[in-house]
């Protein structure tokens, strides 16, 4: 099991103790860790990483890789930002005090996304604006001209996604065209599609759906287009 899933889990047995929602019970897990994490740090004078630290979300890099590339590991980069701009800085804040510090500009937007994933400041998926962003690809029996024509044509994705109204927003001629994506008027989020080629004249069809409240809404997306594009490919694959 992964740290993250291991964390899931402790919330969803919190949420069965106390009745509360995912998001308080989430809430109330990061905050205890937190005031492990400070009291730790408070006894070592910030000077080790603190062995009781929780990761609420695992960062994108390794820690062999970031340490490689930035001279710390993230157990050292949590301290020394914690003891540094701090958790309530904001990204910009910690961005730049870690380029002060001698990160290159890439890797210091790299640590800093790992750092608000380690301490629940940002979960995977997560934006800035504090939505999520899901994606899913597939391979489909189908060049990429021929999906991109399919979804671009107002009949053939209404039939593709039945129940739902999409409304193109992004401008033409664009390499992934974005809809807004609407169900009885409520609006959903964004859906945006890509066309990459794949062996054999096919097409890896990836599907990005960004602006969802919340990391559940995250979770349903992630399996809804997954089986839409099982069902694409097999549709393709028996036609």
């Amino acid at each position: 099991m992964t740290t993250q899933e291991a964390f899931k889990k402790r919330v969803r047995e919190r949420m069965q103790k106390t009745g509360e929602r995912y998001g308080a019970a989430r809430r109330a897990l990061i905050e205890a860790a937190r005031a492990r994490d400070a009291a730790a740090s408070a006894a070592d004078g910030a000077t080790t990483a603190s062995p009781a630290r929780v990761w609420v979300a695992q960062p994108q890099h390794s820690d062999e890789l970031v340490r490689e590339k930035t001279g710390r590991g993230w157990d050292a980069w949590v301290d020394a930002i914690d003891a540094g701009p701090g958790r309530a800085a904001g990204h910009p804040a910690i961005a730049a005090w870690l380029v002060a510090q001698g990160v290159d500009d890439w890797w210091a937007q790299g640590v800093t996304v790992g750092y608000e994933r380690i301490t629940g400041l940002r979960l995977p998926g997560q934006m800035p604006d504090g939505t999520f962003t899901v994606s899913r690809s597939r391979i489909v029996a189908m060049a990429p001209e021929e999906a991109r024509a399919m979804i671009h044509d107002d009949d053939a994705r209404a039939a593709l996604l039945p129940g739902f109204e999409t409304v193109l927003r992004s401008r033409p001629g664009v390499r992934s065209p974005g809809f807004e994506l609407r169900r009885d008027g409520e609006l959903l989020g964004r859906v945006t599609f890509a066309f990459d080629p794949a062996p054999g004249g096919r097409t890896t069809l990836t599907v990005a759906h960004a602006k969802l409240p919340t990391l559940e809404e995250g979770d349903h997306w992630k399996a809804f287009w997954a089986e839409w594009l099982a069902a694409l490919e097999e549709a393709g694959t028996t036609d």
